[in-house]
């Protein structure tokens, strides 16, 4: 009774695995059809790359304004900085 309740497991085992296997190779053919014939009637659109404009160096230069501005915020951020080390100095910027 043991050998062929063996035998009946084995050959169960054999059908499931050859069934999963041929499961699987058919669904991966089916992928690789479908995505050829996505890629035949529905091709990708070429990217298109937006070429750069070159500006002349002196065009670059920040506006006065902008450079006024910026210099003010880093004077402002450095002494903020040291007060905040110094508290001597902390009631001197008030």
């Amino acid at each position: 009774m043991g050998a062929s309740l063996l035998s009946q497991g084995i050959e169960l085992l054999i059908y499931g695995m050859g069934t999963v296997v041929v499961f699987l190779t058919l669904l991966v053919f089916a992928t690789r059809v479908m995505s050829r014939t996505i890629q035949r009637f529905f091709p990708e659109p070429p990217i298109v790359v937006p070429q750069r404009v070159s500006a002349a160096r002196g065009d670059l230069a920040p506006a006065p304004e902008l450079l006024a501005a910026i210099s003010a915020a880093v004077h402002q951020h450095r002494r903020h900085r040291a007060a905040e080390s110094d508290p001597d100095q902390r009631n001197s910027h008030v």
